[in-house]
């Protein structure tokens, strides 16, 4: 099993910008992949951003203005937003896959005023 724990979101005016974190912990191993989902009110979750050992894919709505890096000792993985618009509302998931599994955190709330 893998544990995620969220923290970083918040209320953020549009044109700012926010930080995420997600500690992983428990029985992790290697290969692996960590990465962030989010989820608006009425929409389907969706990829914004997810990074392995050998590569790393962004969403759509994120190329460009996020940036994702991971910390494989701290098993650390951060999610840094900018130009944030009100359209990035949504809860974000960290998400872990690792040997056919998907662990998800218990997601953290992201609001952008316009």
């Amino acid at each position: 099993q893998v544990q995620l724990v969220e923290s970083g979101g918040g209320l953020v005016q549009a044109g700012g910008s926010l930080r995420l974190s997600c500690a992983a912990s428990g029985n992790i191993v290697s290969p692996n992949v960590m990465g962030w989902y989010r989820q608006a009110p009425g929409k389907q979750r969706e990829l914004v951003a997810r990074s392995s050992d050998y590569s790393t894919n962004y969403g759509d709505s994120a190329r460009g203005r996020f940036t994702i890096s991971r910390d494989n000792i701290k098993n650390m993985v951060y999610l840094q937003m900018s130009s944030l618009e009100p359209e990035d509302t949504a809860v974000y998931y960290c998400n872990h896959f690792q040997r056919s599994t998907n662990y998800w955190g218990q997601g953290t709330q992201v609001t952008v005023s316009s």
